[in-house]
């Protein structure tokens, strides 16, 4: 029988004073598609990522701004972004207790 996983995601008020909070939510075996959920506290240090998946992010709650590829991308609650593998993206802002749903899988 397979097994059925159920869960709630955290409520933003969760979320760390600095720094991410990661929650595994599902994965595939062999780790080619993640989802998971980030909880966000505030920052406005821009943090400099790099991936070698595809990622398919979106704010559940709160608000960021990411700098991808030059350009300005705003996310406020139901806004969606798919970050390329490789093309560097930076978090320039995000404000505390941001909620994220992502998925990672290979491009």
């Amino acid at each position: 029988m397979t097994e059925v996983r159920r869960g709630r995601l955290p409520p933003p008020s969760d979320a760390p004073a600095t720094g991410e909070t990661y929650d595994h939510l599902a994965r595939t075996t062999d780790d080619r598609t993640v989802v998971e959920q980030i909880l966000t506290g505030r920052s406005d240090t821009p943090v400099d990522f790099l991936q070698t998946h595809d990622e398919w992010v979106t704010v559940l709650a709160g608000a960021a701004t990411l700098e991808v590829a030059g350009e300005i991308v705003r996310l406020t609650p139901g806004d969606w972004v798919v970050l390329p593998a490789n093309v560097p993206h930076t978090v320039t802002n995000v404000d505390q207790g941001t909620s994220w749903l992502a998925f990672h899988f290979a491009p």
